[in-house]
């Protein structure tokens, strides 16, 4: 019998997908045949003319998945879904169509993880909550939440009680983005804060910076300026951001691997030393610029901007709202971040014990 497993979380942009990422890479690593499922996909795509959740898409593209992109993402929920389902103009049986989806994705399969969407009761408006396809499919649950004690503790517990309410079983959370280099002890009062609400912790994900930044791409996407030389390269992402307000001797020293630099465009002394950082190693230091303020850098320096190739972005904006926005652009995994996942398998296989997890399916 094909083993399932569904993997939950406390909200949106938890930790689902680093933790799918992870286990469907640990099953590959062991040679069992794996299948991934979306029942509900509120993110989604349109590939070759099927709209398919954007998790879905990424699993099938990073671990080569043969399934069709319509079984993995059997229900999408486009504008005005809900309105439609409530009013009834929705043909079908939704949980029907789950239930033959995830049937023809495990026909071969030895592991399929079953990925949720936000907390326990998204999906509850068009009889579909996570709770209830978990409990219709038959999957035990992992909970996944983020950071601290207090937060992740709480909304742990009262997602395990839905679960609990609709018969699933809950195998364990596993909590992501926990800050252990600061606070070594975290793991040891998570576990036993879940454990007094009979909650077990399968496993803490440590926070890394580098998963945290975005990509150049989504700097060039989410901020409303002008490309004046480079190309966001896919898969760059940033190491660390640098705001240039001081003199450059100083912000040189503030240098570290792919840093992007945020400095008005008329500091035309940081502008060159960036460049001439960058030509002094041989591994960039500097990823990228955006430069503030809406001041064009003369046409001497943008030039030798386009000579190093150096990604730079000039946006209205002053530096405090730009480095504000860099900081709330939302970061998700693309298939072309091949080393962010790389990051995000090795992470996870450091965290969770995939043997004994595998060994309760």
């Amino acid at each position: 019998m094909t083993k399932r497993v569904f993997l939950a979380a406390t909200g949106q942009n938890r930790g689902k997908t680093t933790a799918s990422l992870g286990l469907l890479a640990a099953i590959r690593e062991r040679g069992l045949a794996l299948g991934f499922v979306k029942p509900v996909g509120q993110r989604y795509l349109v590939v070759e003319g099927t709209r398919a959740d954007e998790d879905a898409v990424l699993m099938s593209e990073v671990f080569d998945l043969p399934d069709a992109l319509n079984d993995m993402s059997p229900v999408t929920l486009p504008r005005h879904f809900t309105t439609d389902f409530i009013m009834g103009r929705v043909e079908g049986d939704l949980g029907a169509r789950v239930r033959a989806a995830y049937e023809r994705v495990a026909a071969d399969k030895d592991v399929v993880v079953v990925e949720g969407t936000g907390h326990a009761g998204v999906g509850a408006v068009i009889g579909l909550s996570n709770a209830a396809a978990a409990a219709m499919l038959g999957a035990p649950v992992i909970i996944v939440s983020e950071g601290g004690i207090g937060r992740p503790i709480d909304e742990i517990v009262l997602n395990a009680a839905l679960f609990a309410d609709h018969g699933v079983e809950v195998l364990g959370a596993v909590v992501n983005k926990v800050d252990i280099a600061s606070h070594p002890h975290l793991p040891q009062v998570l576990a036993r804060g879940l454990a007094q609400h009979g909650v077990e912790l399968l496993g803490c994900i440590p926070y890394s910076e580098f998963l945290a930044n975005p990509s150049l791409e989504l700097v060039e996407t989410h901020l409303d300026g002008e490309l004046l030389a480079g190309e966001p390269t896919p898969g760059s992402t940033i190491g660390w951001v640098a705001i240039g307000a001081m003199q450059a001797p100083h912000a040189v020293e503030l240098l570290r691997d792919r840093t992007l630099v945020i400095t008005p465009g008329d500091r035309e002394d940081l502008i060159r030393a960036a460049i001439e950082a960058n030509r002094a190693t041989a591994a960039p230091r500097v990823i990228g610029l955006v430069l503030t303020g809406g001041f064009r850098p003369p046409s001497s320096v943008v030039e030798a901007l386009r000579d190093a190739g150096l990604f730079t972005y000039l946006v209205p904006t002053d530096t405090y709202r730009t480095a504000q926005a860099v900081d709330e652009i939302l970061v998700k995994t693309h298939p072309a971040d091949v080393e962010k996942i790389s990051t995000i398998i090795d992470l996870v296989d450091r965290a969770l014990d995939v043997d004994a997890l595998l060994a309760r399916l």
